[in-house]
């Protein structure tokens, strides 16, 4: 009449029962959840210490890969340092080189201007052009050199 509720399906016993072994359940339940906890709790420290022992390996790794990158220190020679020294030494030759051909020919220009207009009818070509090629890159370098 008033539902399930008025209605007991069973006797006391099998009603403690139940009882007990829903306690019982429960209790599992919470000593399971303290148990994986505890080992959360393990797992996130020893993840701490391992961080800690990775960040001098990491900075030996960078140190390592830069190495590679950039190649022996100076106390080591390597192909790549050699050749390296070698484009500098050939970069400042073509320096000289460059200079002492702007001086020959700034030299030369002197050297047609106090012969006169005759002279330069005899010179080669190739000279004329040359120092066509020296004015026009001593117009850009130097705004003051003489024609």
């Amino acid at each position: 009449e008033g539902g399930w509720r008025g209605q007991s399906r069973g006797s006391l016993q099998q009603l403690a029962e139940r009882y007990a072994d829903l306690a019982a359940s429960y209790s599992e339940a919470l000593r399971q959840r303290e148990e994986r906890e505890r080992h959360n709790e393990q797992l996130q420290q020893e993840n701490a210490r391992l961080r800690l022992g990775d960040r001098p390996l990491r900075r030996e790794n960078r140190c390592l890969f830069r190495q590679t990158l950039l190649g022996p220190g100076p106390d080591q020679t390597s192909p790549a340092a050699e050749r390296s020294e070698e484009v500098e030494g050939l970069r400042a030759q073509l320096g000289r080189l460059k200079e002492k051909h702007r001086r020959a020919l700034r030299h030369l220009r002197r050297c047609r201007a106090a012969s006169g207009p005759e002279a330069s009818e005899l010179e080669d070509e190739d000279l004329d052009e040359l120092l066509r090629e020296d004015e026009a890159g001593a117009g850009k370098e130097e705004p003051s050199a003489s024609r």
